[in-house]
């Protein structure tokens, strides 16, 4: 990328808290280096933003490496809003790995349009009413092809849940947790990302999906002797008569389900949020519909 010739505008957005750890966002890398991995190798320029990374630069040094699994040319570039937080990442800078002050305008430069965006756990410290605003810049920024991924997870990565959006919007909702701590899938209401958070109340179609896959779960107790694996599985595939599930099969072993964000975009639906699980999209580019 060529080096910037311009001083760049004001940041667009506010600071936020800036937590972080080491491994955090280890299930939505994961998520992101499997389903998004085609797209990074199809790139002429697979230029990646960690937007918001936080108060250390772990979580884009931990990026770069796990994206270069599938893709050894990726680059990724952090970008924080905080300025004392970009002068604290330069030293881990490197080949590929580069930090830049900058929100939501994405201050790449060249004009580079970025494939990937990852903003995780930035927007929950905003009002819910910003949302839509927010994802419509980001993937106004996005190259064709490109991907934002926008969520929750907890301290330390057990649980969470992110929306992936294309340049037409919204396509999907991904749940993931580490399912040795898991209860029931209910639990991972508190981390929904901002979008559907406020939204988990009786007649909105995540709340009737987190009860379903509940009740999925209750009825997959007999599995659990196989172990919490064998559980989540079976309750994944009850759950899909229902719901129109688009991940991979084989992204359920990880604790993972991935849902078309139509059925789950609030208000949608009559308010038990249920669509055609025939409507899926592609579950190998995060495809459902817009919504």
């Amino acid at each position: 990328m060529a080096p910037a010739t311009s001083r760049s505008p004001r940041p667009v957005g506010t600071v936020t808290r800036g937590t972080t750890h080491q491994n955090r966002l280890r299930r939505m890398d994961r998520w992101i280096t499997a389903t998004h991995g085609p797209a990074l190798r199809r790139s002429a320029d697979p230029v990646v933003v960690d937007l918001g990374y936080g108060a250390a630069p772990w979580t884009a040094v931990e990026l770069l490496r796990r994206l270069r699994t599938a893709e050894p040319r990726t680059e990724v570039v952090g970008v924080e809003i905080d300025p004392a937080r970009v002068a604290a990442a330069r030293p881990y800078e490197r080949d590929g790995l580069r930090f830049r002050h900058g929100g939501f305008e994405v201050p790449l430069p060249g004009g580079v349009r970025p494939v990937l965006i990852r903003a995780a756990n930035v927007l929950r410290q905003y009002d819910e009413d910003e949302v839509a605003a927010v994802w419509a810049r980001l993937c106004a920024r996005l190259a064709p092809g490109g991907l934002l991924v926008e969520g929750t997870c907890d301290e330390i990565g057990r649980r969470h849940v992110w929306v992936a959006l294309g340049p037409e919007g919204p396509r999907t909702v991904t749940f993931a947790t580490r399912l040795g701590s898991l209860d029931r899938p209910s639990d991972l209401a508190e981390r929904l990302p901002k979008a559907l958070i406020h939204r988990n109340v009786p007649g909105e179609p995540v709340h009737a999906f987190l009860r379903d896959f509940d009740r999925a779960w209750a009825a997959a107790a007999p599995y659990a002797s196989l172990g919490a694996r064998q559980r989540w599985i079976r309750a994944v595939r009850d759950l899909a008569a229902d719901w129109p599930l688009v991940d991979d099969p084989r992204r359920r072993r990880q604790g993972e389900v991935t849902v078309n964000w139509s059925a789950l975009a609030p208000g949608s639906g009559t308010g038990d949020g249920r669509g055609s699980a025939g409507s899926a999209g592609s579950a190998g580019d995060g495809r459902g519909s817009a919504g």
